[in-house]
């Protein structure tokens, strides 16, 4: 919000608690459907950075440049990241660095401004998530296990530690104090899908929560700070969570109204989330003092398709469902 004048903040800080924005679809793709149910949409992951927002599609991540007005950003990818044999499933960006995890069971790291790129074989089966610290990735996939990897001098790609979930990692996070990672799985074979791991030994913290039904998954993720903590899945509720109060209730949580499985889910670290449900493209924005949700949006109908991942800044929030990217603008009048 740095350099945009008062006026203007309080108009943009007005529209988006009112819903009031220009809606626009900035990129479409095709649907890529093959034999296996899973796969048959791209699931398609982002990551905003500055002037650039990077988009995974299918086994490549583009780079696109966010145009300084409006909406909109151009079309042409400014760069193109590739390296996975299979679609990328999630990547982070952390310091000047892209790591994705793909469907190949591989792990790539590309340098944005250079040549540099590092792949190594990480699991079994697809790796669903990673994530970035400290000289340090984390990853989760469906072969049951979460891994930490070094990235120091001599040791890139080395597994530290490989962690035994019972179940098939779907989201996975390094808290801001580097000492400790969460994974949120399947709720299949192991009855918490929440679970803190110690970063340096790879041992089991805690658990988060109690009583979750079968198949209640955690699809997402999201550090606040190092005790407070997002997450969203399968069984339709945001839960924000305080480690220093309870690891077995959550302090606040909110119902999505239709019933949806939420897929992704984002804050500003202060009041307000945002959420994609997996239905309609419906993405809601939640404030934290009220139970009720804010305001939603409908971006694909009539076709259904999930937000696999939202992201948003000052201004602008985007959203990107099976076959385009849709971007709200909450500075139109």
């Amino acid at each position: 919000a740095a350099g945009i004048p008062v006026k203007e903040r309080v108009k943009v800080s007005q529209n988006w608690r009112h819903g009031r924005c220009r809606r626009e679809t900035v990129l479409k793709w095709k649907c890529k459907q093959v034999a296996s149910f899973s796969s048959s949409f791209l699931m398609p992951w982002m990551e905003l950075d500055g002037e650039y927002l990077y988009l995974s599609q299918a086994e490549n991540i583009q780079a696109y440049h966010l145009c300084a007005e409006g909406t909109g950003l151009q079309r042409h990818p400014q760069a193109i990241f590739s390296g996975h044999q299979e679609d990328v499933c999630r990547f982070v960006l952390v310091n000047s660095h892209i790591v994705s995890g793909g469907g190949d069971g591989s792990i790539v790291l590309h340098k944005i401004h250079g040549s540099y790129s590092v792949k190594f074989s990480a699991h079994e089966q697809e790796v669903n998530c990673v994530d970035f610290q400290g000289g340090l990735i984390v990853s989760g996939s469906r072969d049951r296990t979460a891994k930490v990897w070094s990235l120091s001098v001599g040791r890139v790609g080395q597994c530290l530690h490989t962690v035994q979930t019972e179940d098939r990692v779907w989201s996975i996070a390094i808290s801001p104090l580097l000492s400790s990672f969460v994974t949120g799985t399947a709720c299949c074979g192991h009855t918490s899908p929440l679970r803190i791991w110690d970063l340096e030994s790879g041992q089991l913290l805690t658990c988060l929560g109690t009583d979750f039904h079968h198949g209640a998954g955690v699809l997402d993720v999201f550090y606040e700070t190092p005790s407070l903590l997002l997450s969203c899945g399968y069984d339709t509720y945001i839960r924000y969570w305080d480690i220093r109060t309870s690891t077995r209730k959550c302090v606040q949580e909110w119902e999505e109204p239709h019933d949806s499985a939420l897929y992704c889910i984002r804050s500003d670290k202060n009041h307000m989330i945002a959420s994609g449900s997996s239905y309609y493209g419906v993405v809601r924005l939640w404030d934290k003092r009220q139970t009720r949700c804010l305001q939603s949006f409908h971006l694909s109908s009539p076709t259904s398709s999930p937000v696999y991942c939202l992201r948003f800044s000052t201004t602008h929030l985007y959203a990107a469902l099976a076959s385009a990217l849709h971007v709200l603008d909450f500075t139109a009048s």
